[in-house]
């Protein structure tokens, strides 16, 4: 049997890229996300027993942990991988955001890839092999966007998560790190209309928006062995905006 990874929030955009991309590439997928939409049915479909899915809220602990032991029970083994992507976000000023919208951001966002992460790492560092795990956090995080303050702490979070995890693991030769893409065209940034993705382009040194192609790569060559030397970085992929 080859390599399995878990990915979470699978159901559509860069999730779902993510899974096609390690799938393609040979590696078993455990995937979930809230829905079943079409482009998982495609998964399905086309990959059959290497990918198995199952509804789960990234919200509740007990649905996390439940995916993460159906999943170790179809492929019979821990997985080598962990890829946290699942996400949400709530635009609103803070002083006018209900905290509802507020928790529910951070739980899904951090609390939920914490959760997610500890149910597979039982599992994992139970074999003394070395393994991975990857957060796809946001350059949000680290420069912050208007209205975007409770997604920001989430991801900022994130990446704090993963340098103090590495410290943690790292013994083991589990490998933690994070990939922070800059601003791209999915239903996360539906709430930036066009004059603001434009503003964006223009001051990008590389004069476009960030690609789900410039992102699978990198989480392929994470999950590799010829990063096995790489932990606790968070590597910013946003086209030298940033910079």
């Amino acid at each position: 049997m080859s390599q399995w990874v878990i990915v979470s929030g699978v159901s559509r955009g860069l999730g779902h890229a993510i899974a096609l991309d390690l799938l393609a590439a040979g590696y078993d997928v455990a995937g979930c996300s809230t829905t079943l939409s079409d482009e998982v049915k495609a998964l399905q479909s086309e990959f059959g027993p290497r990918f198995v899915w199952q509804a789960t809220d990234m919200g509740d602990n007990d649905a996390i942990d439940a995916f993460v032991a159906g999943s170790i029970a179809h492929f019979d083994a821990p997985p080598w991988g962990v890829v946290n992507n699942a996400g949400m976000s709530v635009e609103g000023i803070l002083s006018t955001l209900p905290l509802a919208d507020i928790e529910r951001v951070l739980q899904v966002n951090l609390t939920g890839a914490i959760a997610l992460t500890r149910a597979a790492l039982r599992r994992m560092m139970r074999t003394r092999k070395p393994g991975r795990i990857i957060n796809i956090s946001s350059i949000t995080g680290s420069r912050g966007y208007t209205g975007l303050s409770a997604y920001a702490a989430s991801k900022a979070g994130m990446d704090g998560f993963g340098r103090a995890l590495s410290r943690e693991v790292g013994r083991l030769g589990i490998t933690v790190n994070s990939i922070a893409p800059g601003y791209m065209k999915t239903a996360l940034s539906a709430g930036l209309d066009d004059k603001q993705l434009d503003q964006i382009v223009r001051r990008t040194p590389l004069n476009r928006l960030c690609e789900l192609s410039d992102i699978t790569p990198l989480v392929r060559f994470l999950l590799s062995d010829e990063a096995a030397f790489i932990t606790g970085q968070t590597l910013t992929v946003d086209g030298g905006l940033t910079s």
